[in-house]
């Protein structure tokens, strides 16, 4: 049976994940930034957490933990675990986990923070991101350099195209009116900036999102592409400069 998926909204712009597998009854929670919403949709699917994920250690990402861990094994970083609440198992990029049922591999995403991971699970074509990959965008360099981000954006490139991204906020409106800026004649950005409107209009979660179309509209995915560098341009220029210049250009935005 496949994994179940539900994108919980939280705070102001956060997203939670549950994932559940209703064989094995096991339920994993990717990140935790508020308990109630969380609770809530536990109490109405009537499922009980088995594993949670932090995916990195901002406070809205992790805050929510305390009420919600009972016994759960709580899963993080090891790189990042002296900043994390406590952890039951510390992981690294290159790990497989077995969580729900299914393997998950653990990649470093660094660059939003050092010790950003993301879980990948192949066999459901899920990989949960946070502020690493976002909808049409990527998250602001904190910790990192614009080096390790560009890398981190190959690593979650590489995966397959029908892949769902979940990524950690609601971002996307705002992303994708400053991705028109940088490419106001993609078509497929065009056809995408339409569908975020009406998605959006009717109260829904623009995420998870494709990994296919990311590839085609997320600036942050195609500094090495050359439509993209003459958009910029930055033609025949190394994909960092390009990239650092796109990450620039939205920060201030």
């Amino acid at each position: 049976m496949p994994l179940e998926l539900l994108t919980i909204p939280c705070l102001a712009d956060n997203y939670a994940y549950l994932l559940h597998n209703a064989d094995t009854e096991q339920t994993l929670l990717v990140d935790a930034p508020d308990a109630p919403p969380i609770q809530a949709a536990l109490d109405a699917q009537g499922w009980t957490l088995t594993d949670i994920l932090l995916t990195h250690h901002h406070w809205d990402h992790v805050d929510g933990l305390a009420p919600l861990r009972g016994s759960a094994r709580v899963i993080g970083a090891q790189a990042d675990a002296h900043r994390l609440p406590r952890l039951d198992l510390a992981i690294a990029e290159g790990d497989v986990v077995r969580i729900c049922g299914e393997d998950a591999h653990v990649m470093d995403v660094s660059g939003h923070t050092i010790g950003h991971i993301a879980l990948h699970f192949a066999g459901s074509g899920i990989v949960f991101t946070a502020d690493s990959l976002m909808a049409l965008g990527c998250g602001r360099l904190f910790e990192g350099t614009p080096a390790q981000m560009w890398g981190s954006m190959q690593k979650l490139r590489a995966l397959p195209d029908d892949t769902r991204v979940c990524s950690g906020h609601e971002y996307t409106e705002t992303n994708a009116a400053f991705a028109m800026t940088i490419e106001p004649e993609n078509a497929d950005l065009i056809s995408r900036v339409d569908e975020i409107t009406k998605t959006r209009a009717a109260g829904h979660p623009t995420v998870p999102s494709d990994l296919g179309v990311e590839k085609r509209t997320n600036p942050f995915l195609r500094a090495d592409v050359g439509a993209l560098q003459s958009a910029m341009g930055l033609t025949n220029t190394d994909p960092v400069d390009v990239f650092t210049a796109v990450r620039k250009k939205r920060d201030v935005f």
